[in-house]
């Protein structure tokens, strides 16, 4: 007896078994990510039986679809769900069979988006076999490999649950350092170089011993056929700054933070100041850099706004090696791109850099410009109309320098006065060196009150007599023209 065909399946149906094989709320589909995962291992199966040794490479079709994972495991519920399935394990087989660097920078590149949450974090660092590997994989030859492996561990880093852990791996890894050191004395790929200083920073930020260890160390390089060669971290940070500044200038910002972080610690300072040390070739870049890269007289303003921060790094950095000029045979002069920078006359709001880069400078470095002609009664002056009256502090700090200097700046002095008094300044004490109290007091009373307003009201002058009797008054206002 023939049989009546069975109804057509209830829509409802077709929906509660989409929804069951979706991932989370997505669309994805577990179904095509089990198969993917499981064709992957049997692909690298068979691959390195076939021939263990010989690169190969991924199929079109392969490639796709693993890269669809890839982008799959920014999501929060896939990458769960990629954890739960232990795809780590799966990957970390994967990685150690591997002889195709595309199938490894992809395998790399996946637990690095895992990675960027902080539950699914915290079970991959628990994973010491394979964090063992992703330290190792630094001394691989593949740059995308590399990037993707830098940018896995500084996603690690970043996490405070782990960060502590991962610093402990990579104390006890010695290969880091060198590894490290290599890529950036050779490598000429920017992506990987800027990547690379993201992490060294990051670890300094982290782990001030690390960064003692790393820069009195000299790590020896055993890749090449010749014997050992000792790498210098702090010189291999200057090749690859340079190599950075040649082709992407705004990737040095943070090579000279890590130059700045060294000068916060005695070992780093000892080791810029040693007069066969790499303190010389740090401040002739950074010098070269700030003078010819950075705030040129026919850059728009909008320019000195976005390289505000390398700015206020690379001052940092010259505030630091500064102590240490008396080691060297010379020392190059920054003074031109001050010079430029304080003739900037407008009123826009992109002149706030100027407190944070001329701020950060020593008064000695100030008396040193002004001693060159660098810094004038007219460069100040320049300056200060710039900021007032819109940023009466900024203009604090180098008034405050002036006003505790020489004779010879008491004329740049009395210019800073006037411009501060107009927006309010109605007070200040002077301090006088000398013990001709008469003429020189007379000398400056005159001058100054040529060009002060009205407005202000008293004027305190404190002698301190320790200038000798044959001071030359004459002398001192041509010096202060």
């Amino acid at each position: 007896m023939d049989r009546n065909p069975s109804p057509p399946p209830e829509e409802g149906d077709g929906q509660e078994a989409e929804d069951a094989d979706a991932i989370g709320d997505t669309v994805y589909s577990k179904h095509w990510l089990f198969s993917t995962l499981t064709r992957l291992i049997h692909m690298v199966s068979e691959l390195s039986e076939e021939n263990p040794e010989a690169q190969v490479k991924l199929t079109d079709d392969d490639e796709e679809d693993l890269c669809k994972v890839w982008d799959m495991a920014m999501d929060k519920d896939v990458a769960r769900f990629l954890q739960d399935f232990k795809a780590a394990d799966i990957l970390l087989g994967v990685i150690s069979k591997s002889r195709c660097p595309r199938l490894t920078e992809i395998c790399v590149g996946i637990l690095g988006n895992i990675a960027c949450f902080p539950d699914t974090c915290v079970t991959l660092s628990q994973k010491e076999d394979l964090c063992a590997v992703l330290l190792l994989l630094l001394g691989d030859a593949d740059p995308p490999t590399l990037l993707e492996t830098s940018r896995l561990l500084l996603t690690c880093l970043s996490h405070k649950d782990v960060c502590s852990l991962w610093i402990q791996r990579i104390r006890q890894q010695t290969s880091v350092c060198p590894n490290l050191c290599f890529i950036m004395s050779s490598s000429t790929n920017t992506d990987l170089l800027e990547k690379v200083g993201d992490l060294i920073d990051k670890l300094f930020d982290l782990d001030e011993e690390l960064m003692k260890t790393w820069i009195t160390d000299k790590p020896q390089d055993k890749r090449g056929d010749e014997s050992d060669t000792p790498l210098d971290l702090t010189l291999c940070l200057l090749e690859a700054v340079k190599q950075l500044r040649s082709e992407k200038l705004n990737g040095i910002e943070i090579y000279l933070h890590i130059f700045q972080l060294i000068t916060t610690v005695e070992e780093g300072c000892e080791i810029f100041a040693a007069p066969d040390g790499p303190g010389k070739a740090v401040w002739d870049f950074v010098c070269d850099v700030v003078c010819k890269d950075l705030c040129q007289q026919n850059d728009l303003e909008v320019a000195l706004h976005e390289q505000k921060s390398t700015l206020v790094q690379a001052f940092a950095v010259l505030q630091a090696l500064y102590r240490c000029q008396d080691q060297w045979k010379s020392r190059a002069d920054p003074s031109g791109f001050l010079k430029r920078f304080l003739r900037i006359e407008t009123e826009a709001d992109v002149l706030i850099t100027l407190p944070d880069c001329v701020c950060s400078s020593l008064k000695e470095t100030v008396v040193d410009l002004v001693n060159k002609r660098y810094l004038t009664r007219e460069t100040c002056l320049a300056a200060a109309n710039s900021l007032l009256p819109s940023y009466k502090p900024s203009v604090s700090a180098p008034f405050t320098w002036l006003h505790a200097l020489y004779v010879h700046l008491w004329f740049i002095l009395a210019q800073f006065c006037f411009a501060v008094s107009i927006v309010g300044v109605h007070s200040f004490v002077l301090q006088t060196r000398g013990t001709r109290l008469g003429c020189i007091y007379l000398f400056f009373y005159n001058n100054l009150f040529l060009i002060l307003p009205t407005k202000t009201k008293t004027i305190e002058l404190e002698i301190i007599s320790t200038l000798p009797d044959q001071f030359d008054l004459d002398s001192q206002a041509h010096n202060s023209d």
